[in-house]
């Protein structure tokens, strides 16, 4: 009887697996099947190109896109809290072979050498030591300027970056953590707190049109929100808008509300070693 019981444990335990992970699936088919479906009709084409790699979401299809269109070929990127290093929008880069560097407070989960080509700093970012880090870093990569700059710091985004633009080279491409649940025309921003923790509410970061109204001061124009969740914004330098005529003027129809479901799974799994090549490949560079 005990061994009867047993075997009936067992066998709730894999339906219940198998169960949860048909449903996860069936939940990843339809995220993808929505996205797909905003992506298309969203009414600013360039949301169309967008494709998941190594970011989030599709923000590295949209990022892909842009530097095409500006004819950067071999550039610098620099990511401003890279999270763990296995998820974010400048490993699509790497993978391109550009040079960069990394600043944030979380240990990468993968193998990696700091090189001529590639650094990463473990800090905690704040308004006060952007400069230091961002400028002494970009000189161990012996580069002066940024092309594609990322930002994702779940609190001071607008404050680091606006420090950033204050004092430093503009690089071509921002991307930059929007607050989408205020949409425009209103302005918002969290009070600047060098020692804020994203506590996983509202309270983070700023509106898309507090950071439209700051970025129009450094000559720097708005021309996509990824559509998959409405997370990312995507700002160009005003010398490149000639190259992006389709995309609308209007601030409200490149906005993209908060849509923050995310897949369980997309895909193969993530493996460490994918990413490792890719950066053993960088460190070889000349």
């Amino acid at each position: 009887m005990p061994i009867i019981n047993k075997l009936k444990k067992i066998k709730g335990r894999i339906r219940k697996f198998f169960g949860i992970r048909l449903i996860k699936s069936i939940r990843d088919l339809i995220i993808f099947q929505q996205n797909h479906e905003f992506q298309q009709k969203h009414p600013n084409p360039l949301n169309s190109y967008g494709k998941k790699c190594f970011s989030q979401n599709d923000e590295d299809g949209i990022t892909l896109e842009i530097i095409k269109r500006m004819k950067i070929t071999k550039g610098v990127f620099a990511e401003i809290s890279p999270g763990n290093g296995l998820e974010n929008n400048t490993i699509s880069l790497a993978a391109l072979k550009w040079k960069g560097f990394w600043l944030g407070s979380e240990d990468i989960s993968f193998r990696y050498k700091n090189s001529k080509n590639f650094q990463f700093l473990k800090v905690r970012i704040t308004k006060e030591n952007i400069l230091e880090y961002y400028n002494t870093t970009l000189q161990k990569i012996n580069e002066n300027k940024v092309d594609v700059l990322s930002l994702d710091l779940d609190g001071n985004d607008i404050y680091v970056l606006e420090e950033i633009l204050k004092k430093s080279e503009h690089p071509n491409l921002i991307i930059t953590e929007y607050n989408a649940k205020f949409p425009p025309p209103i302005k918002f921003k969290i009070n600047y707190d060098p020692n804020h923790v994203w506590r996983a509410d509202d309270y983070f970061g700023a509106s898309l049109s507090e950071f439209t109204s700051m970025m129009d001061k450094y000559s720097y124009s708005l021309i996509c929100c990824n559509s998959n969740t409405g997370t990312n914004a995507f700002f160009i330098k005003n010398d490149f808008i000639e190259l992006f005529k389709e995309v609308p003027k209007d601030i409200e129809k490149i906005y993209v509300a908060p849509r923050y479901q995310l897949y369980e799974r997309y895909g193969h799994p993530q493996s460490t070693r994918t990413i490792e090549l890719i950066f053993d490949q960088l460190d070889k560079l000349n």
